[in-house]
């Protein structure tokens, strides 16, 4: 997943929506998901709970283990100020989609900027793309300070766009000059190849019209949080709880005979003074006004062993690839790195096709991912020949039998070593939701309570901040570049520390009233952003094939 998206070649604006009639809440995970490379072997913390009963009260309660509640809980705990934080998670520790990417630190500049920039005004769009490129230097530096750079294999890539038709290459180089023109700084290292001296250099299919290569990161997404988690657990043994298997189905209002936040699990109930909604894709399960604002989406990821020709250039894990063909979307590869296991491929593709999104084609609404669809399938198994080159592949590798047999599974033999899915969102207006959620929203009303003391409980709030609800979510399939630094705002939000994100937190990205309700009308203008295009290129297919589904889009 990651980066899978919102870099679809269209400037246009277009009217799309999704049908009131039609869009149901997520519901929660499946209890059975796909198995994702990178959690096996498995954390030690994968099946973690801090005390065998739930808490009856906490400050916080974040609900959600990924890269978006790790980064709120490690800013605030952080923070010096003495708070409870209690983490919930429906399965295991970093199960969704931070442990089923594609591991991809990349963000989308000079294909976003030229839309951002006639939608919000040059300074947003400028602040946009400031904050993308901060996630790689922000999550570097967490791997350092965590003593986890190694683990998690963080580092900086040489990032490579490669184009597969000319037309699409072109529009891309137009991009390109515009961002360099506005940003000349930030595009300095890019650099544009065309198609004799791109596939020479990176050996590619003879079919390569040209390719665009500048700086990005990779990570092996699952050991950076889970190890960021481990130690929180640690050094934060009374301040800090994990509860995994633990899914909040409720959440109840305030009311005169309990004063706080009342949120319901199967193993028990636990009140907040504040909630944090860090669940992404599945955020309209307990927020279902919020069931066209964020749209679940489900994608494919694999790791394939690397032809026996590819060259070690591409298999040393110092590059990241996405490929673009005239076909709507694209397709992303990074490489692991080392000497350990075999050099997997992490390649993954856009949108399921169908079977497991009830007919509609799109993927779009599905939360479903203990499946994949076989046409996407099809297409990542088979794609990477295509795009070096049947010559740059070359023959088959040999499994090298690696496997995690402490449990007795083995992986797959071929070229695809395992395959899963996983659940990422689409925003409506294509911007992350960031900050405090509206009454109207949530329609349960906030604490009432005196603000710096909590009288019954004898515990002291985060600083003077009023109560309620939060949420950082709806990345559009770029959460590598929006979640850390999203969730890291959201903190200082809660923490009442205005000044400690407002110099590098776009502003946009803020919940309103006003936004919310855009984006919730039957139909809504989405503009520039990456679900109209990914919209507009379902509604074409459902023309021309005559599909329909249960999430409709207008």
């Amino acid at each position: 997943m990651g980066n899978c998206v919102s870099r679809k070649d269209s400037d246009t604006a277009a009217s799309a929506g999704v049908s009131a009639d039609t869009a149901v809440p997520p519901g929660l995970p499946s209890q059975d998901p796909t198995v994702s490379f990178w959690t096996v072997p498995a954390a030690p913390i994968a099946d973690y709970q801090s005390q065998t009963t739930l808490p009856s009260h906490a400050d916080i309660v974040i609900i959600g283990s990924g890269i978006t509640g790790t980064s709120f809980a490690r800013t605030v705990l952080s923070h010096g100020e003495p708070v409870h934080v209690v983490m919930l998670e429906a399965r295991e520790t970093c199960s969704g989609a931070t442990g089923r990417n594609g591991g991809h630190i990349n963000p989308p500049l000079y294909h976003d900027y030229t839309a951002l920039k006639r939608q919000f005004g040059a300074e947003t769009a400028k602040a946009i793309m400031r904050f993308r490129l901060s996630h790689l230097g922000e999550m570097r530096r967490v791997a350092a300070e965590e003593q986890l750079v190694e683990a998690s294999q963080c580092r900086e890539v040489e990032s490579v766009d490669v184009y597969y038709d000319q037309g699409v290459f072109d529009k891309a180089k137009r991009k390109l000059e515009a961002y360099r023109r506005d940003m000349p700084v930030e595009s300095a290292p890019y650099r544009v190849y065309e198609a004799a001296e791109a596939r020479e250099k990176f050996h590619l299919s003879p079919f390569v019209a040209g390719c665009m290569t500048s700086i990005a990161g990779a990570v092996h997404p699952y050991r950076l949080i889970t190890g960021i988690l481990t130690r929180l657990l640690i050094e934060h043994p009374k301040s800090f709880e994990l509860y995994t298997h633990t899914p909040c189905t409720s959440i109840a209002e305030p009311s005169a005979s309990e004063p706080f936040y009342t949120l319901t699990t199967p193993r028990g109930r636990i009140t907040a003074r504040h909630v944090v909604h860090a669940t992404n894709g599945y955020a309209a399960s307990l927020l279902p006004s919020f069931t066209r604002a964020i749209v679940p989406v489900c994608e494919t990821m694999s790791a394939q062993r690397p032809g026996m020709s590819v060259h070690q250039t591409t298999r040393s894990g110092a590059r990241s690839f996405v490929f673009y063909s005239r076909r709507p979307g694209f397709d992303y590869l990074t490489q692991l790195p080392g000497t350990t296991g075999e050099n997997e491929l992490m390649f993954g593709a856009g949108f399921d096709d169908g079977v497991n999104t009830g007919g509609d084609g799109t993927g779009l609404g599905e939360t479903n991912d203990g499946v994949y669809d076989v046409h996407n399938a099809v297409h990542v198994s088979g794609a990477l020949p295509v795009y070096f080159g049947e010559r740059n592949w070359g023959e088959e590798s040999v499994p090298a039998g690696v496997g995690d047999e402490g449990e007795g599974w083995r992986w797959n033999r071929g070229r695809v070593k395992a395959m899963w899915s996983g659940i990422l969102s689409l925003s409506g207006d294509g911007l992350p939701w960031v900050g405090r959620l509206p009454r109207s929203v949530t329609g349960r009303k906030g604490v009432v309570r005196g603000r710096n003391w909590d009288e019954k409980r004898g515990e002291k709030a985060p600083r003077d901040v009023a109560s309620g609800e939060w949420i950082a979510a709806g990345y559009s399939g770029e959460g590598m570049v929006h979640a850390w630094m999203s969730a890291k705002a959201l903190a200082y939000m809660v923490l009442g520390e205005e000044d400690g994100f407002k110099a590098w937190f776009p502003d946009v990205f803020r919940v309103t009233e006003d936004r919310w309700e855009r984006c919730t009308r039957t139909k809504v203008d989405f503009g520039c952003n990456a679900i109209t295009r990914v919209a507009s290129y379902w509604r074409s297919c459902r023309q021309s094939c005559g599909w329909s589904g249960k999430l409709k889009i207008d």
